[in-house]
């Protein structure tokens, strides 16, 4: 059985058991946090939303909160002695799904 959840304005394919990494969530390590914006729950029977589908959610465990990788960000214009070099490290959290609810 697998759903396709919203969470943090993307869309995410997830099964029991599986890790995924999403926009920050705010709540703690080990906490269990509810998303209920299912938009799609497959496996033996199909159910589809218009847009979500009432009473479906999924259940997942944080494992821990963190930040990917820097990415520089340049912006530069020619011949005007302007240039501005800024970094950004994006916040994520990492869950483990542990149960599909339809």
């Amino acid at each position: 059985m697998y759903a396709i959840i919203e969470t943090g304005g993307k869309q995410v394919k997830v099964t029991e058991g599986q890790e995924i990494y999403v926009e920050k969530v705010n709540a703690d390590s080990d906490e269990t946090v509810t998303f209920d914006k299912a938009l799609f729950v497959g496996g033996e029977d199909v159910k589809v939303g218009k847009p979500y589908i009432e009473g479906a959610s999924v259940q997942a465990k944080i494992e821990k909160q963190g930040r990917q990788k820097k990415i520089t960000v340049f912006k530069y214009k020619p011949k005007k002695n302007y240039s501005r070099k800024q970094g950004h490290r994006q916040p994520y959290t990492k869950l483990v799904v542990e149960k599909i609810n339809v």
